[in-house]
């Protein structure tokens, strides 16, 4: 398989909008296929074809956590074959939580049907946690990781689950946790001078309320065909590469990166640090793009949510 000397960054959930991927498909027959092979392997588990909930919605379905990380997935992999076609992989990717899925099936660590049921599930078993917890999340601006580490332990003194659960920039960092301990954040976060902002998700992500999903999760991927990916693939949990892993250690990898937090300001640092200058960021959106101007300004990122006029039919 040809290597492509590209980064690849891989977003994940939160990124998706209601017509997401269909540029791609009226642009691409590559990427029309991958949407038709998604439709495919997902038929009857979802009540709608997951190209119509793409391009369609409607949105409080497509929000769903279930629907979502499996309608991304599809969306970045159609994106990288519109680009590319599906003979090509990128020398190094990396995906914020969800996306690493991505990152790790455009690299060939599994099949891109495989990945897309891994995905499904672990997307309906983080649903049902957040279901069965009363949990959420709350964005904060100001503070540093040492910041936020400290203010968690200050508002669960007395019990309860406040965590850092995503380090996305220098100063912008979301805590996950019990619904209450996220309620007294917002106002605690007043008083420190920071900005904290209640988010509208499904629950307690990459906290101990996501260990029942973490725990079936590990089943799943044990039963998933797998193999050491041939390009450098960067994790979320310890913010270096895959490289060197055994197939069993990025299962355990993944199973973690549920609960843990996601080191995505540490982990671009450390991939501009280690002199990677040819980035791109696939569909869905511009999250990532905008991380990065925060990250490091110097890092130039191209992003791909709409096809320009050199993609082909």
């Amino acid at each position: 398989m040809n290597t492509i000397n590209v980064t690849a960054l891989c977003p994940g959930q939160g990124a998706q909008a209601m017509g997401m991927g269909s540029a791609w498909f009226e642009a691409s027959e590559a990427a029309k296929a991958v949407f038709a092979r998604a439709d495919e392997t997902l038929a009857g588990t979802l009540g709608s074809p997951l190209s119509e909930l793409c391009f369609e919605g409607p949105a409080d379905r497509l929000n769903r956590t279930d629907i979502s990380q499996p309608a991304i997935y599809t969306c970045s992999v159609a994106c990288w074959h519109g680009l590319h076609g599906d003979a090509a992989m990128p020398a190094t990717a990396a995906g914020l939580s969800l996306g690493e899925y991505t990152a790790l099936h455009l690299t060939g660590c599994f099949s891109f049907e495989d990945g897309l049921r891994l995905v499904a599930q672990r997307g309906a078993l983080m649903q049902e946690a957040a279901e069965a917890s009363e949990g959420g999340m709350v964005a904060v601006m100001g503070a540093t990781e040492e910041e936020a580490e400290a203010f968690c332990q200050e508002l669960t003194g007395d019990g309860g689950v406040l965590v850092p659960a995503n380090l996305n920039a220098p100063g912008q960092i979301v805590l996950s946790g019990d619904a209450t301990c996220c309620e007294r954040a917002v106002t605690a976060c007043e008083e420190k001078g920071w900005r904290g902002t209640p988010l509208t998700v499904a629950g307690a992500f990459h906290s101990p309320h996501m260990q029942p999903a973490a725990d079936r999760m590990a089943e799943v991927l044990l039963a998933t065909p797998m193999q050491t990916p041939s390009g450098v693939v960067w994790s979320n949990v310890t913010a270096g590469t895959y490289e060197g892993m055994s197939v069993d250690e990025i299962r355990e990898t993944l199973v973690a990166q549920i609960t843990s937090p996601v080191r995505w300001a540490g982990q671009l640092a450390n991939m501009v640090a280690a002199g990677y200058d040819q980035w791109i960021e696939l569909a869905p959106g511009k999250v990532l793009k905008g991380l990065m101007r925060r990250i490091d300004r110097s890092a130039k990122v191209q992003n791909h949510d709409q096809p320009d006029s050199t993609v082909s039919a």
